[in-house]
C-alpha cells in the first residue's frame, strides 16, 4: 500500500540577512512590493521588514529593466503585493544569491501525513511504502519527516535504516527539498 506524505509551507520562511541599522540576521516578508519607473526603465523590490528592530531592506526582483520585457500579469501582481508571488521569488535561487540572502524554514513548514495518527510498526503489513512530495522547496532532513509521519523518535528511524528497515533510492542522511520514496519493513 502506498502512502502519500505533503511537505507544505504554512508561512513564508524568515530572510538570513544582516540588518544594517541593528545587526540582527533575521528579516520577515509579508508580501509588498514596491515598483518604481523611470522613464522606459523599471525596478520593483520585495520588501522584507527586520524581526528586532523594524527596519526595512529592498531584495532586487529586477532593476533597471526595460518596461515593455515585463509581462503585463507579473506587473500587476508586483502592484497588487500578490504574497503568492513573494512565495515563489523568494524560492527562486537566483533571487537569493543575487541579493545574498538565505531561507530559514524552521516552524514555517508542516507534514501532512493524510490521517490523523501514526504508523504503528505493528500493523498487519509486512511493507509500507511512502511517497513524501514537496509542495515548495523545504530543505528538510528526511529522518525528521520518516520521524514525525511514524511517530518515532529521530534515533529510532536511523536504527531502522541502519539495521535495513527503512530503505530508500534516496540518501536519507542530509537535507532535502525534493520528493523521494521510501519503504518501511517490519
Amino acid at each position: 500500500m502506498l502512502e502519500n506524505w505533503v511537505v507544505a509551507p504554512t508561512c513564508l520562511p524568515v530572510v538570513l540577512r544582516r540588518c544594517h541599522a541593528c545587526a540582527s540576521e533575521r528579516f520577515r516578508a509579508d508580501g509588498k512590493f514596491r515598483v518604481n519607473a523611470h522613464h522606459k526603465l523599471i525596478d520593483a523590490w520585495l520588501l522584507v521588514l527586520c524581526t528586532t528592530c523594524g527596519e526595512t531592506a529592498k531584495l532586487t526582483v529586477f532593476e533597471r529593466t526595460n518596461v515593455r520585457s515585463v509581462r503585463p500579469e507579473l506587473l500587476a501582481r508586483l502592484h497588487d503585493n500578490d504574497l503568492a508571488l513573494a512565495t515563489e521569488l523568494l524560492q527562486d535561487p537566483v533571487l537569493r544569491r543575487r541579493n545574498r540572502i538565505a531561507l530559514d524554514w524552521t516552524d514555517a513548514w508542516r507534514l501532512d501525513t493524510g490521517r490523523s495518527y501514526h504508523l504503528d510498526l505493528d500493523l498487519d503489513r509486512e511493507v509500507i511504502d511512502v511517497a513524501v512530495r514537496f509542495a515548495a522547496r523545504i530543505p528538510v532532513r528526511p529522518v525528521r519527516l520518516v520521524a514525525e509521519g511514524c511517530g518515532l523518535s529521530r534515533a529510532e528511524v536511523e536504527r531502522l535504516i541502519e539495521e535495513g528497515n527503512i530503505v530508500s533510492a534516496t540518501r536519507l542522511t542530509g537535507k532535502l527539498s525534493g520528493d523521494f520514496t521510501f519503504t518501511l519493513k517490519r
